[in-house]
């Protein structure tokens, strides 16, 4: 005794209906070049998102070395001034060769080499104010162009980023 229930929503055992209600539509009237083109359409969406995520994927690693160097750049900053009092101090003969505080003073810019660490700013070169900030400015008539005449800190930078400007005294041309 078999219970037939019929239901005219439901068509048990049609495979067409089945696909057109899952949501992927089917049609008798479907040629092959159009399913040959809707392919060719899928596979060019794939191809572009692959591409999305190659670019989205060198853009993170691009964004991901910015940061380690602004992080680098922003700790080695943190040391200017302990390299500075390190200068001024091997400057009036206190870091004698041979003592401990000569010894942490070769470390610490061996450190800051390590890094990149580059100091700039030396007495006889030119004056760029790109480079160096003029905290005094004397007349000499025995230059032609404007040219540091002292150090007072020597400025620092890692690769082409400047992490500060040397601040120097600069002799300028007497008019």
């Amino acid at each position: 005794m078999t219970n037939e229930h019929k239901d005219p929503e439901h068509h048990e055992g049609d495979a067409e209906q089945e696909m057109v209600e899952e949501g992927a539509p089917v049609s008798e009237t479907e040629s092959p070049t159009d399913a040959i083109d809707r392919e060719l359409e899928i596979f060019q969406d794939l191809q572009r998102l692959q591409a999305d995520f190659v670019n989205y994927k060198a853009r993170v690693d691009r964004d991901r070395g910015v940061e380690r160097q602004l992080a680098v750049a922003d700790t080695v900053k943190a040391f200017l001034p302990a390299l500075d009092d390190l200068t001024r101090a091997e400057q009036h003969g206190d870091l004698q060769e041979g003592t401990p505080m000569a010894a942490i003073a070769q470390k610490l810019r061996s450190a800051g080499e390590k890094f990149g660490l580059v100091a700039f700013g030396e007495k006889g070169e030119k004056f760029d104010p790109e480079l160096h900030d003029a905290l005094v400015q004397t007349p000499n008539p025995e230059v032609s162009e404007a040219t540091i005449a002292d150090v007072v800190e020597k400025g620092y930078r890692i690769g082409e980023r400047m992490l500060r400007p040397a601040k120097v005294a600069v002799f300028v041309p007497s008019e």
